[in-house]
This record gives C-alpha cells, structure tokens and sequence, in this order.
C-alpha cells in the first residue's frame, strides 16, 4: 500500500472536507433563492414583461437580500475556517447546524418577497429572525473550536475577537428582529450596517483587538502611575 507522504506545508488540512462540503451547501442555497423569480415569470392578462416586472420588484429585492445574505456567511465561514487547525465529530454537527440555517434562508426569503407589500413587518421579522439564529451558529462555530484548542497559539488573540464580534451579534439581531414590529426604517438601517460589518469580518475582528490592546496599554500605565 503507497502512503503518500506530504511536506509540513503541503499537508492536507485537515478541515478540507469539511469546507469542501460547506462550501457545496452555499452554492445550492444561493441557487435555490433564483427558483422565486422564476416561479414569478407568469404574467397575468398579457401585461408587457418590463412592466410586470416594474409591478413585482419585492421577489427581486428579496432576491438580491438573500444572496447578499448567503454571500456575507460564506465570507465570515471562510474567514473562521482559516484559523480551525483540527475538527472532530462535534465541531461537524455545529457546522452542520451552521448549514441548517443557510439552506433554510431561501424560506424566509420567499416570505420576504411574497409578504414584503402586505405584512411587510411580520415578513421583515421573520427574516430577521433567521438572522438572529444565524449569529448563534456563527457565535458556535467560533466558541467551540476555540474552546478545544484547535487554534493555533499565535492566532487565539486574534481568533477570541473573531469570537466576540459574533458574540454581539447575537444581541444585535434580537435587537433588530424586536425593532422590525415597530419601526421597519429603523430595522433596515440596523441590518444594512449589519452587512456593512460583517462583510469585513477580519477588518472588523482587528479593529476589536486593537482597542483591546489599547486597553490592555492603558491600564498598564494607569498601574505604573499609581504605584509611582
């Protein structure tokens, strides 16, 4: 039997199937969000394509929303799975929960485009909410590896911020889902600097280190002060 042997830097990682997979689970979501409009393309009472589609912009709204949505997760997925060195049976089961949330995007997002000029709050709402479970899988696919040691030393500073941003964001998106049944202006505003944030999630990750830092700095020197 050939064993094929590997230099240090070559090795396979060993969360490659497990990204390799993920990533197959991304793909399809995304493309299961374009099945809307094309169920939509049924004009009634030979109305002309450019206007039915001028009378109907929700489910392409919608659309561009969820792809967006699945978009930014596959980035912060990608951006987290960089630093897991070593995965076991259970890091796959919250990764697997991680899945379950994304593939179940496409729902709400078909509830966004059919409900959006009708019960637009409870249409937001119930999106919101997917966002909400969302940022607890994120939170969950940070806090366990990093808890079981399969990040490197010299990124568990780094990676421990990664950690905290989605951490807040767990109550960010409960905040939003509450503020999508009173005010939906407001709630859009909250979910677009949502999107703003974690499109960057390693930009963000660093700018929460170097304030901790910071910290860290000053109260090194508030210490020295004191004890001069």
């Amino acid at each position: 039997m050939n064993h094929k042997k590997y230099p240090a830097d070559d090795r396979p990682k060993e969360t490659a199937r497990v990204e390799a997979f993920s990533d197959g689970v991304f793909a399809i979501a995304i493309t299961l969000l374009v099945l809307e409009l094309i169920q939509m393309l049924h004009p009634q009472n030979g109305e002309g394509l450019l206007k039915f589609c001028l009378h109907h912009w929700e489910p392409f709204l919608a659309f561009l929303i969820g792809f967006l949505t699945i978009l930014v997760c596959w980035i912060n997925h990608h951006h987290v799975f960089d630093y897991i060195k070593k995965t076991d049976s259970k890091l796959l089961w919250v990764n697997g929960f991680v899945l379950l949330m994304i593939t179940f995007t496409p729902f709400p997002t078909a509830i966004l485009a059919e409900y959006l000029g009708k019960e637009s709050r409870i249409a937001l709402a119930i999106f919101g909410f997917n966002y909400f479970m969302i940022s607890i899988a994120s939170y969950w696919i940070c806090a366990y590896p990093y808890n079981k040691f399969y990040i490197d030393d010299e990124d568990r500073e780094l990676f421990h911020c990664i950690k905290l941003s989605y951490r807040y964001s767990i109550l960010y998106t409960f905040l939003s889902f509450l503020v999508c049944f009173i005010y939906i202006p407001a709630a859009i505003v909250l979910y677009l600097v949502l999107f703003g944030v974690f499109a960057f999630p390693k930009d963000f990750a660093l700018r929460l280190l170097k304030r901790k830092r910071e910290k860290t700095e000053k109260s090194k020197l508030n210490r020295k002060s004191h004890s001069g």
